[in-house]
């Protein structure tokens, strides 16, 4: 596709705002993710939150993609309902959590789950549930870095929580978990960074290794990360965004090349002044946790720019030359997409000759699935 890579030629019947994807650009960043690390995909978990999709989790298989993180029990039952075969779920499983968790294990039981702790009363609490299942269950220690969302930070005793962990029987250690979303500036600054942390990390973990008779695993890092866990051994990364990619990474993360491969399809319904339009792109369609200035970039036309927003709504200053009726199309491009792809049911699928070919279901989008 060419400067206008978005625009759909077909004759658009599906009511707007509608989420497109195309499955070419989709291809090409995972044809880089896996040239990032040297044709290993071993070394790969790509985070699913992004898309929630079951035939991007069919994608994944081609390219032998076989292990994915998760944020949601749905998240993780869509990959073992597309026999993903090593579903790691990088919540914290507490309370009800627990009981959905031990009932998804013993559904699927042909694909391998693991969890993350950050502390020894939920690793027993998770002990006691396994053995009244007769289960083991495979957890993670969950290190925080400095990001302080969740995790034991690398600053306490986090080696003596591991000599706890594996005092309870019905669990099986497997290694660590770092999410160090929080950090941001160039790619030499973030490498930096997350370099020093994980100094520490390896060090410690190179003196725990002798303690056990498998190999520890790590699996590290997100988006912003990637590039330094991509070059580290015996690391598992978990970037996700890469695979819809957005304007908040195409502009921070310049480095990493993806291709924007998701768009926001909407109309303009109504002009009410000579230079403002009135698009169908409200709160409801975009992820709008951000100012006004990123939340999405129009696509059609750099002079048209984002002045008010609400439920259904959003206005736009037309500050340039050209002119636009009511009932033609506009395509923008989210800043956060992770979380504009959840406000959606399905997405329309736009093929190499930009018509619009299939649909796909965001089935992870709902809380439940079956469990």
């Amino acid at each position: 596709m060419g400067k206008n890579w978005w625009k759909i030629n077909s004759e658009i019947n599906t009511d707007t705002p509608f989420l497109a994807v195309y499955e070419d650009r989709i291809r090409f960043n995972l044809e880089r993710l896996i040239g990032a690390v040297n044709g290993d995909t071993q070394k790969l978990r790509p985070h699913i939150k992004t898309h929630k999709i079951g035939e991007i989790l069919e994608l994944f298989k081609i390219y032998n993609i076989k292990k994915v993180k998760c944020a949601t029990i749905a998240e993780a039952e869509l990959a073992a309902l597309h026999e993903i075969p090593d579903v790691l779920l990088a919540y914290q499983p507490i309370g009800i959590k627990k009981e959905r968790w031990i009932s998804l294990i013993q559904k699927y039981p042909n694909t391998h789950f693991s969890t993350i702790v950050d502390n020894l009363e939920s690793a027993k609490a998770l002990n006691e549930i396994a053995g009244e299942n007769n289960l083991k269950l495979t957890i993670y220690l969950d290190l925080n870095t400095g990001m302080n969302r969740t995790g034991i930070s690398i600053s306490e005793k986090w080696i003596e929580l591991i000599d706890g962990i594996l005092l309870l029987k019905n669990i099986h250690f497997a290694g660590i978990h770092i999410y160090d979303g929080h950090l941001k500036g160039s790619v030499e600054e973030r490498n930096l960074e997350a370099s020093n942390s994980f100094s520490i990390i390896k060090k410690e973990i190179e003196k725990l290794q002798p303690k056990f008779n498998y190999e520890l695993k790590i699996v590290a890092g997100g988006s912003n990360t990637f590039p330094f866990y991509a070059t580290q051994e015996n690391v598992e990364c978990s970037p996700g965004t890469f695979v819809f990619w957005d304007s908040n990474y195409q502009i921070n993360l310049p480095e990493q090349e993806f291709k924007p491969a998701l768009v926001i399809v909407g109309t303009i319904i109504s002009k009410p002044t000579d230079k403002t339009l009135c698009i169908d792109i409200g709160y409801k369609a975009v992820s709008s946790e951000n100012p006004i200035d990123k939340r999405l970039v129009i696509l059609n036309d750099e002079n048209l720019i984002p002045i008010s927003h609400s439920e259904e709504h959003l206005i736009l200053e037309n500050r340039g030359k050209n002119q636009y009726q009511i009932g033609e199309t506009i395509y923008a491009q989210p800043y956060h997409v992770c979380p504009t792809c959840a406000l959606y049911d399905s997405v329309q699928v736009v093929n190499n000759e930009h018509q619009i070919c299939d649909q796909w279901l965001v089935v992870a989008r709902s809380r439940k699935i079956n469990i």
